[in-house]
């Protein structure tokens, strides 16, 4: 998995600095040319420039001996007067004969193009050619030619085409350093991301994946991470919803049990009220179960005024039975008290947890009170034991030497109670008392009666 995500990663650098070159290459292509092509049109308009000024020198030179009839002497071009070696020059006379320096014996289409313009140019095989007349006063009394070999003007037009490709290289150069450090640039968070999801796949949930400044890599990264929460908060829910169904389903399981087996202890026992008992801890059973469904899921119930009789009632059917084979009694009292407003399931939930705390870990009496207090409801659930001095049942595993913790089951009744907007407290070690507080709803003003308005 290494080697082919290091794999993958060489693909995706050399895929960006390909792109990046061949960008660069495609621009240098659609610059380059057009100015390749203006670059040897300069170097055509310089050279005939260069024709162009040597003649009129020459012309100046040999004007006054064109006219008087003489033969006039040429000198050597030199190297400063023409940026383009080997010119060479000509002088001929009106009717065409070349009278002294470089060229033709006879006169060629430039120099008779000559006789009727200004200046005639252009390319005759191997040469660029340049032709200006010299005139005396209105008469035509000579012909001077300038020319240079081709293959200087191409020499000078290959080597700045050279240059331009040795410019077009480096910038090419320059282009794959960049690339490549884009690629890395790129590819880095990239590589940091592949192994932020290869350890959430691996189940390290916690792993965060690192911000790196590009705004469409860390978009990527955020969801990643809320992803990774997301994934760790339904596995611990899972995780807690394991562990809290075992603890809640093992009361209502067990006194199924305990009916079924008195069934069979009592053979004359009515059948048919053993069933209907033992459908009725089934139902009870059923409900523990969607109860924990619905506060597993966070889809709890809405919140409504608490029916403390019924709830009570089903406390006495579900614990009477079992306290009883335990020889323990179980005394139930404040039907009355002041009403709450908190979820049915959620309060099932945390009275179960405290009852099955009083059965299995105290002694004696288990009573359940529901008082005033002040501006919340208290449901008392207390035992004649003791906790020890210095355990927290809340954070322990044990309340005692001799029997197994409950704290697991305590920490999900104080969670539920929280949930609720309510608390969940130890008010006494000894005798051990646990208390349940929920916000009361206090009847208002009208509903008391209008004599209190008077």
């Amino acid at each position: 998995m290494i080697l082919s995500h290091f794999g993958h990663t060489l693909s995706v650098r050399r895929r960006i600095v390909t792109l990046t070159v061949l960008a660069a290459v495609l621009a240098i292509t659609l610059f380059g040319a057009p100015l390749a092509v203006a670059v040897a049109r300069f170097h055509e308009g310089n050279s005939t420039h260069d024709l162009e000024r040597v003649a009129d020198t020459v012309v100046l030179g040999v004007t006054g001996d064109l006219a008087n009839g003489r033969v006039p002497e040429l000198r050597p071009v030199k190297a400063e007067e023409g940026r383009i070696r080997g010119i060479r020059v000509a002088v001929y006379t009106p009717t065409g004969r070349l009278l002294a320096g470089n060229g033709p014996a006879s006169e060629d289409r430039f120099v008779r193009e000559a006789h009727y313009t200004d200046m005639a140019t252009g390319t005759r095989e191997d040469e660029v050619v340049l032709a200006v007349p010299v005139l005396s006063g209105p008469s035509l009394v000579g012909v001077v030619r300038a020319a240079h070999p081709r293959s200087e003007l191409d020499a000078k037009i290959r080597l700045t085409w050279l240059k331009m490709i040795a410019l077009g290289g480096i910038a090419i150069g320059a282009s794959w350093l960049i690339g490549r450090r884009i690629a890395t640039r790129l590819a880095r968070p990239l590589e940091d991301l592949a192994a932020t999801a290869e350890r959430l796949g691996e189940g390290d949930f916690t792993v965060r994946a690192r911000r790196t400044g590009v705004h469409e890599i860390d978009q990527v990264a955020e969801a990643l991470d809320v992803t990774s929460e997301r994934i760790g908060e339904t596995l611990e829910r899972e995780r807690t919803f394991s562990s809290d169904a075992s603890h809640q389903l093992r009361t209502p399981l067990t006194g199924l049990r305990l009916q079924l087996e008195a069934a069979l202890e009592s053979p004359d026992r009515d059948p048919y009220a053993t069933i209907r008992d033992g459908i009725a801890s089934a139902d009870r059973l059923e409900r523990t179960i969607d109860d924990l469904l619905a506060l597993a899921k966070q889809t709890r119930a809405p919140r409504a005024l608490l029916d403390l009789g019924k709830l009570f009632e089903e406390i006495r059917q579900t614990w009477h039975g079992l306290l009883a084979g335990r020889g323990r009694a179980l005394r139930i009292s404040g039907r009355d008290a002041l009403p709450a407003r908190a979820a049915d399931a959620a309060v099932r939930q945390v009275l179960a947890v405290l009852l099955d705390n009083a059965a299995t870990h105290g002694r004696g009496t288990v009573s359940v009170l529901a008082r005033d207090a002040g501006d919340a409801l208290a449901i008392d659930v207390s035992d004649e034991g003791a906790i020890e001095d210095g355990h927290d049942p809340f954070v322990t595993e044990e309340r005692s030497e001799d029997h197994e913790g409950n704290g697991i089951g305590l920490r999900l009744a104080r969670s539920l109670a929280e949930a609720e907007g309510g608390r969940l407290r130890l008010t006494s070690p000894a005798p051990t008392t646990f208390t349940l507080l929920l916000p009361a709803e206090r009847p208002s003003p009208k509903e008391e009666g209008p004599g209190l308005a008077s």
